[in-house]
């Protein structure tokens, strides 16, 4: 007979509500467009769904926030912000396990605030990390140092993560990470018409694969955490 996987079983021997098991993700923007983008909200509610989450949190930085456009200032100056909002959000929703996510400058961000004092998160999720700047060089250092499992969605021709170079910084990533590549993806998992009737698939198709495969990761990270 099957027995129920031991994350269930440990759960229901210590009594612990079972609701809390879903888990809440502070989901952060990237440089370019606040929460309220349409990329964002569709990304917020696809992970949500597919994460069974207790809620998908966003917010914006403050250089951005209230209609603002102005330049991003570097990553490491948001890292204050946003760790004091994932403490905040945690607090609303105690005993849920913690996912930070981000696209883009918000994931690189999001792995910086995963190092930080007082934040216990189970994993992070990076939609399109911005691996190489806009000057070429390597944004590698926070990955190096990550100890948390970290899920990378990249598109194939993303300019500012070629493959080869996330494949290298993977090897000596001291953290459990998997890597989701979005075929013919850009920065933004955009796919062209020609690419996907080459594929035979369409956009909401690829991107429903890339959800799953991120599901599949954090339910895994919940199971050994």
């Amino acid at each position: 007979m099957a027995s129920s996987p031991p994350s269930k079983r440990r759960r229901k021997n210590e009594g612990v509500d079972d609701d809390t098991s879903s888990p809440v993700v502070v989901f952060a923007h990237g440089a370019g467009a606040p929460s309220s983008s349409d990329w964002m909200i569709k990304w917020k509610d696809m992970l949500g769904k597919a994460l069974n989450a207790a809620e998908v949190v966003t917010f914006d930085y403050p250089y951005i926030s209230g209609g603002k456009r102005k330049a991003p200032p570097k990553a490491e100056k948001l890292v204050e912000f946003h760790a004091d909002f994932v403490k905040k959000t945690v607090a609303k929703f105690p005993g849920h396990p913690l996912i930070l996510a981000g696209k883009s400058m918000g994931s690189r961000v999001s792995c910086m605030v995963a190092g930080e004092e007082g934040i216990d998160a189970s994993a992070v999720v990076c939609l399109g990390y911005p691996l190489k700047g806009m000057n070429g060089v390597m944004r590698d250092e926070t990955l190096l140092q990550l100890t948390i499992p970290v899920m990378f969605v990249q598109g194939s021709k993303d300019g500012f993560c070629p493959l080869e170079k996330l494949e290298a910084v993977r090897k000596k990533m001291k953290s459990m990470n998997e890597l989701h590549v979005i075929d013919g993806g850009d920065h933004s998992f955009k796919i062209g018409k020609k690419h996907l009737q080459t594929m035979a698939s369409t956009q909401v198709e690829v991107e429903d694969l890339a959800v799953q495969a991120i599901a599949s990761f954090v339910s895994k990270c919940l199971a050994e955490s």
